[in-house]
């Protein structure tokens, strides 16, 4: 090789490392959690001291629990408002509403009270913008608001509303569709997997998910050994497909019954976890869940008797909000027929003696295990084919402590850091599960935002607004702490040096004088 030819090859191969590198460090956000769902944006320097002073803007917004998106200079996000379902572009330099498009009015699908209409996050690509909505379907816009295509899609059956949000890979739009009137012996499979071409909207394929009822996770594509996975977490196990044709893989079970976060892709492992009812332990304190029943004891006996089991009592699931609260419990059916049957089956587990009374002492040694235990699972890619079951084979480590019901799990540098209602933080080696540090943020009550990673620095939002930033690491090193002065239940956005917050009624951009190095 002659000495010219050397150096166009160094030439050559330093370019590509480069590109490379500023791939890898992609600091777009048009997905739910940033680049393919991660939550970590590499090339972005917002502040992270988080004050007032660093406000660059703030402006009321419609509410909705859909999480900001970032393409270029727009910032997009969908709402309900006066009963219609919109979508909304801002300019993110000075928070100035760019436009507004109402979806065609629909009837507005049944949802939890702790949920929205307007949940799915919307996903963008250099020149539309996609929209889902459970109550309509797809809507596809340019970055200007034209509308392009649209596509009705039945309503999805399910607990709580939808929540799933589409994502992009190459020229299709994929969408998880599962549903609770999928049952089980029927030869029917209502829940689904679609992919839409995104520039007409036109069906690419389907595959049915005859196994799974309603679950509000959103998937990732897997990159590993020259070989692309779509992964979907759904109610009881984790699937891989083939993004470019649907066909189903493989898969890990062992899930909860309800899974909410998203896969979370490291250097070796997928990693994947559910923890339903707020139980993040695999043997919770049930001393909690006692003191919170009490709330129903009307005659404040310190036991519970089968007639204080009216329309109003809920079982407890999250003893750390108020039993006001629609995330509280399990309330008994409002039907007053069926409450009548729910003493009998409720008290059974529990009320050995079958005198008709809950004691503490009843309760607590007779509640009986979580029929699904929460799990943490880390998963070696099956790069030699294998197809099929590989929960006894693939998985590396799993833990069954510490785990969020809705905030995902996010990853840097070989560590995995969680948050979970009570605000505890917990930072786990990535490659062994060992947990690093369980620690307190000093922001209490529950979490619902998934975390983001910039800077070297996670950014934690608590439902009662208040936003913590961490410095990421083995030691624990909280940086700053600030009150949104509002409540907050979703993910931020990221740009170069900004960190978007939206919060129940207000959208609020904290701003960085510094660049990325």
């Amino acid at each position: 090789m002659s000495p010219r030819t050397i150096v166009i090859t160094a030439i050559l191969s330093t370019f590509l490392s480069l590109l490379l590198t500023t791939v890898a460090a992609d600091p777009s956000w048009t997905r739910f959690r940033g680049p393919n769902g991660s939550g970590v944006a590499l090339n972005s320097a917002p502040p992270t001291q988080i004050t007032t002073n660093n406000l660059a803007w703030k402006i009321s917004i419609p509410p909705g629990h859909s999480s900001p998106i970032v393409s270029g200079n727009k910032l997009f996000l969908t709402a309900f408002e006066t009963n219609r379902l919109v979508t909304l572009a801002f300019d993110t330099r000075a928070g100035r509403l760019l436009w507004r498009r109402a979806a065609p009015e629909v009837p507005i699908e049944p949802i939890h009270d702790f949920n929205s209409p307007a949940t799915p996050t919307p996903v963008a690509d250099a020149e539309r913008l996609y929209v889902y909505f459970g109550s309509y379907g797809l809507i596809c816009y340019d970055l200007d608001g034209r509308e392009l295509w649209t596509k009705p899609i039945p309503t999805p059956k399910n607990l709580y509303g939808s929540a799933s949000s589409p994502i992009l890979h190459r020229d299709l739009l994929i969408l998880v569709l599962d549903d609770d009137a999928n049952l089980p012996d029927s030869k029917l499979s209502r829940s689904r997997l679609v992919a839409f071409h995104k520039n007409s909207g036109e069906l690419a394929w389907e595959t049915p998910r005859p196994l799974h009822r309603s679950g509000w996770s959103t998937p990732v594509i897997w990159p590993h050994n020259n070989i692309k996975d779509l992964l979907v977490l759904g109610s009881g196990r984790l699937t891989a497909y083939d993004p470019a044709t649907g066909a189903e893989k493989w898969f890990v079970t062992g899930f909860a019954r309800e899974t909410t976060v998203v896969p979370v892709i490291g250097r070796d492992h997928i990693y994947a976890s559910s923890a339903m009812g707020g139980i993040a332990e695999e043997n919770p304190d049930l001393e909690p869940l006692w003191k919170a029943m009490l709330y129903f004891d009307a005659n404040h006996d310190q036991k519970i008797a089968t007639n204080e089991i009216t329309e109003h009592f809920t079982f407890p699931l999250r003893p750390e909000v108020p039993p006001t609260h629609p995330g509280f419990g399990v309330p008994v059916p409002s039907d007053p027929h069926r409450r009548a049957e729910r003493p009998r089956t409720l008290f059974n587990n529990i009320d050995k003696n079958r005198d008709g009374i809950w004691t503490r002492e009843e309760f607590v040694a007779n509640l009986g295990p979580r029929p699904f235990k929460p799990w943490l699972a880390a998963i070696r890619p099956p790069d030699d084919g294998t197809t099929g079951d590989i929960t006894d084979t693939h998985i590396a480590w799993e833990l069954r402590r510490s785990i969020p019901e809705l905030p995902s799990p996010i990853e840097h540098q070989d560590r995995l850091y969680l948050v979970r209602n009570g605000g505890i933080l917990t930072c786990i080696n990535a490659a062994t599960g060992q947990i690093i540090y369980d620690e307190r943020l000093n922001a209490p009550g529950q979490y619902s935002a998934s975390p983001v990673i910039a800077r070297d620095h996670l950014y934690l939002i608590s439902n009662n607004g208040l936003l913590t930033v961490v410095k990421t690491g083995d030691t624990f090193q909280p940086i700053s702490q600030h009150d949104l002065t509002d409540r907050a239940f979703v993910s931020p956005a990221l740009d170069q040096n900004t960190i978007f917050v939206r919060t129940k009624s207000t959208l609020q951009a904290f701003r960085s004088q510094s660049s990325p190095k």
